[in-house]
């Protein structure tokens, strides 16, 4: 089991990209009922990852922290992972 939180965003304002400050996450569409299955996402060692299913655009920007994003208010909260 891992022994960090891993945030979960959501896109309520239909955003195409939103930067982020984490390379593990979790993306959950936005709020029901124009959620989706909760999708873990691993940019890797990339700088960008598109979620398969509601296709917004996760940038890494590593200025942010934790849950942070750019825009502003895109976070959902953490999950125990």
């Amino acid at each position: 089991m891992a022994d960090h939180k891993i945030p979960h965003f959501q896109n309520d304002a239909g955003h195409a990209s939103i930067e982020i400050g984490v390379k593990e996450f979790m993306c959950v569409g936005a709020n029901p009922p124009f959620d989706h299955p909760h999708e873990f996402l691993d940019m890797g060692s990339d700088s960008e990852k598109v979620c398969p299913y509601c296709s917004t655009l996760y940038k890494y920007n590593p200025a942010l922290h934790g849950d942070d994003t750019l825009p502003a208010g895109c976070s959902w909260a953490y999950a125990a992972a």
